[in-house]
């Protein structure tokens, strides 16, 4: 600070020389000359420097080379430079060189360069946060990557290091991703809660997509699935503002020290996993939280064992499951399409719009809060998932008709409802007929019962089998007109008779007949007629004409 009014005090009050001002306010003979020189040239007395603060006698004795009023050269609008300095290629050197071009008589480019860099410095304040204990969590990626080789293909991927620290402490926690999608960013911070042994209360993120959908400094509208993971570990999320890193600083700062620490460490390492990446980002993550602070006493472990750790909230009582969040149409087929796999919902949702949740096991739907659908994962895009309850009557018949049977399912089913229904599907499996006509048939008889219940199919289909009349009419017919019911031995079966008078026999065909012969080889008729029956063409010839 500039001793004007004491050694104008001293001159003017004390008739001290110069040489001893200069000693007294330890200060040089040529400032103590230049400061009474200007003082005399403004017309200042003792009387008027009692009634001056030090800023007012600054201007009136340096109004020169500050340009305040009282100069008459302009200083040029710095405000306007500012923005101009933003463009790419723009200097102070062309801003003075045009200001000058303006005012032939203003100061010189030294000068102008120290007052916008006083300027400068007012408009850049620094705000120093404190943050409570257990209260917020700063993440954010690393700019600078890591590589993994694939040891069969050798194809070589980038590894993306997540970084959070807690605010108090500056407690951090890092961990290598293959890329900075929804599920890093979720797994991050569970991982980090993990480490932690508990939750903050609040997160504060960059504004990535897969966090932050629609940056807002009010009311941003965050990722489903980073929403998800925040209420699973009932936590608020309080994105930094675009183009605000000050907002985060703790986090950049994380993130600086991480990149020194952990990635230049590993720089030139290589790595055939993301496991075995993470277990030396590991190692090195403890060298760093055990890292004496330079300007306090301590480490980033002794400030979050004393400070953050007993302020965190206790963790959820089940572990966290990246959950995938999404919404898609019903179709007409009554399915869902969730990246080309395909889940059925209940007929009545059709072209509704609804809610899904993925998980790595399971799918689940919902309509307007309401569960209507849960599925196992699909991880083969051909065969769609689809529950007969989400058919529509006509669809779940025409399924159960065409449905793809064997004989062993049909077998094993007759056996369930007896063993005669077993024989009868036995035989109609055994016919040559085509293997769907056969396999309509005997679910034709197996279902008969539904409708008359097992015992009675079981009788009827062995009244069937006694009939030799095993197919579904005759069964159905037996059932309707309850043959069932009826013994079969007080019907009896059909004989015939082994011998009777008007029966030959196979002996009489195998006789020798040599009338019958000559009949059937002569070319007359009528003489094969009488021969054949044992007359005499004479006696006959005889009688007529008698």
């Amino acid at each position: 600070m500039r001793k004007i009014h004491e050694i104008l005090r001293l001159h003017w009050d004390c008739k001290l020389s110069h040489r001893q001002i200069a000693k007294s306010c330890s200060v040089s003979r040529g400032t103590v000359s230049d400061y009474i020189y200007r003082a005399n040239a403004a017309g200042l007395s003792l009387q008027m420097l009692s009634e001056l603060d030090e800023q007012r006698l600054e201007e009136m004795l340096f109004s020169d080379k500050l340009g305040r009023p009282g100069d008459a050269r302009p200083l040029p609008n710095f405000e306007i430079w500012h923005d101009k300095l933003k463009r790419k290629g723009m200097t102070l050197a062309l801003l003075w060189e045009q200001y000058k071009q303006d005012a032939p008589d203003g100061f010189n480019y030294s000068h102008i360069c120290d007052q916008y860099r006083i300027w400068e410095k007012k408009i850049d304040l620094v705000m120093r946060q404190s943050h409570r204990a257990g209260e917020k969590l700063f993440s954010d990626f690393a700019g600078s990557k890591l590589l993994v080789t694939n040891p069969h293909t050798g194809e070589v991927l980038e590894a993306h290091l997540f970084v959070a620290a807690l605010g108090a402490s500056s407690y951090t926690y890092a961990e290598a991703f293959p890329s900075e999608d929804s599920q890093s960013w979720c797994l991050g911070h569970a991982n980090a809660f993990l480490h932690f042994g508990g939750t903050s209360e609040l997160i504060i993120p960059d504004n990535p997509r897969a966090a932050v959908t629609k940056p807002s400094p009010y009311e941003p509208d965050l990722h489903p699935d980073f929403q998800h993971m925040a209420e699973f570990f009932g936590v608020g999320v309080i994105p930094a503002r675009v183009r605000k890193p000050k907002d985060k600083a703790i986090a950049e700062a994380a993130v600086r020290v991480a990149t020194m620490w952990i990635i230049a460490a590993l720089r030139d390492q290589t790595f055939f996993s993301f496991a075995e990446l993470n277990s030396r980002v590991d190692e090195l993550l403890q060298k760093l939280n055990n890292r004496p602070f330079k300007k306090i006493p301590g480490t980033r472990k002794i400030l979050f064992n004393s400070i953050d750790k007993p302020a965190l909230k206790p963790l959820p009582a089940g572990r966290y499951e990246y959950t995938e969040i999404g919404s898609d149409r019903v179709g007409r087929d009554y399915h869902i399409n969730i990246d080309g796999y395909r889940y059925s919902v209940p007929y009545e949702y059709v072209s509704e719009k609804v809610e899904y949740r993925m998980t790595a096991a399971t799918v689940e739907v919902f309509f307007r809060g309401k569960r209507i659908a849960s599925h196992p994962r699909l991880w083969i895009k051909d065969k769609p998932s689809t529950l007969n309850d989400h058919l529509p009557e006509n669809h779940r018949q025409y399924l159960e008709q065409h449905v793809e049977w064997t004989p062993e399912k049909l077998f094993d089913w007759a056996n369930k409802i007896g063993n005669a229904v077993e024989q009868v599907v036995q035989k109609v499996m055994s016919k040559n007929q085509h293997a769907e006509q056969k396999f309509r048939s005997c679910l034709g008889i197996l279902r008969l019962a539904r409708t008359w219940g097992n015992e009675r199919l079981n009788a009827a289909s062995q009244r069937a089998l006694d009939l030799n009349a095993c197919s579904y009419k005759h069964i159905k017919l037996i059932l309707e007109n309850g043959g069932d019911c009826r013994a079969i031995s007080s019907v009896g079966k059909l004989q015939i008779a082994s011998s009777h008078e008007n029966i030959r026999g196979a002996e009489y065909y195998n006789q020798p007949n040599k009338e019958t012969d000559n009949a059937t080889t002569t070319n007359n008729p009528q003489l094969a007629t009488s021969q054949t029956l044992g007359n005499d063409p004479g006696a006959g010839n005889s009688t007529a004409n008698g």
